[in-house]
């Protein structure tokens, strides 16, 4: 039976919303701001996060009028989510329309299982195991090791991902090198964030000889990178270009490894079906975060351990993105509770 089978005719109670924000400084230099829907009904609440980026559209969110009440199966809900505008005003990017159907969607499932009694794993049929991190952080304009050695001397077996840019010399990564590093991040995918990194020929090079173990993700193919990356296939991954099977289909090449970030799937089904679709082709995943600050962290971490928990999931403690390494985080991998629902 197909994973979203398994969950689509569970029935649903929705008796009243409620929606919250937050905010907080990340190691990256910006202001995170995020919003919690909570869905209520038979004494239980499903929470999801809405992992929108600009502050505005969390904003204009205050006070939208959403009608949510009734009785559904995880399928039908998910058809009336179709039918409603969640946002008031449009979004300042068009991902967004993604993310904010996930938050609606992970309180739903999480709402879903726990009127069924029963968590994630149990109704999948799979098992919750201990999961791997890796720590993601940006090593600043002035890139140097300063951060990674910061959190080593707090926590010295953690593995980390990292964003390469145009000013990584061959000094730098040599001594990079010499560290714990499972994923680089090329952002070649990325168009109009903060993060861009253009494709730079010399910089892909540099890191794909330079960190021949690690994993690369979203490179951009041009004519002049493309031999690089085509040479190293069978260690690229994909993320931002991932929403749904036919974005998978539709890659360059057949991918070796992918990034899973539920809110760029919208929906519980797309993103089960394509779990399942690169699963069964023998695809290597694991898990991104996106800055959650609330529910949506664990939920990230508990798709991992149901699906890919030996993977360098890039799902840490939240506490890992504060400008200063605070004490007494997690550490890896972490175990998974016994709570029910879509939580961890």
């Amino acid at each position: 039976m197909p994973l979203y089978d398994r969950l689509a005719d569970l029935s649903l109670r929705i008796e009243g919303h409620e929606r919250s924000t937050q905010e907080r400084a990340t190691s990256s230099g910006f202001d995170r701001t995020t919003t919690t829907v909570s869905l209520s009904g038979d004494g239980e609440t499903g929470l999801g996060e809405d992992v929108t980026y600009d502050t505005e559209d969390h904003e204009r969110l205050v006070g939208h009028d959403l009608d949510l009440a009734g009785e559904y199966t995880l399928a039908s809900f998910s058809e009336h989510l179709s039918d409603l505008d969640l946002f008031p005003e449009p979004p300042e990017r068009e991902a967004s329309h993604h993310y904010r159907r996930w938050a609606f969607e992970s309180a739903a499932l999480d709402l879903t299982l726990r009127q069924a009694d029963t968590d994630l794993a149990s109704a999948l049929d799979r098992e919750s195991q201990a999961m791997r991190f890796v720590v993601s952080t940006r090593l600043g304009e002035d890139p140097s090791t300063d951060r990674l050695d910061a959190i080593l001397d707090a926590y010295p077996d953690t593995e980390f991902k990292l964003d390469p840019t145009s000013e990584w010399d061959d000094a730098l990564v040599a001594d990079l090198a010499e560290y714990p590093i499972r994923i680089l991040d090329l952002k070649g995918q990325y168009h109009g964030t903060e993060v861009d990194q253009d494709p730079d020929a010399d910089l892909y090079e540099r890191v794909v000889d330079g960190f021949p173990e690690a994993t690369i993700e979203d490179p951009a193919l041009t004519e002049e990178t493309r031999p690089i990356v085509e040479a190293a296939a069978d260690r690229i991954s994909w993320d931002a270009p991932i929403t749904g099977v036919d974005s998978i289909r539709t890659l360059s090449f057949e991918p070796s490894w992918l990034n899973v970030k539920p809110s760029r799937f919208g929906t519980v089904e797309s993103l089960l079906d394509s779990v399942e679709y690169a699963l069964g082709r023998d695809v290597t995943l694991y898990g991104g975060g996106q800055f959650e600050l609330g529910v949506g962290r664990g939920q990230i971490q508990r798709l991992a351990s149901v699906f890919y928990p030996d993977g360098p999931n890039d799902v840490a403690p939240g506490g890992y993105n504060d400008p200063d390494v605070p004490d007494g985080l997690p550490t890896s991998p972490l175990s998974p509770g016994d709570g029910r629902g879509f939580r961890w």
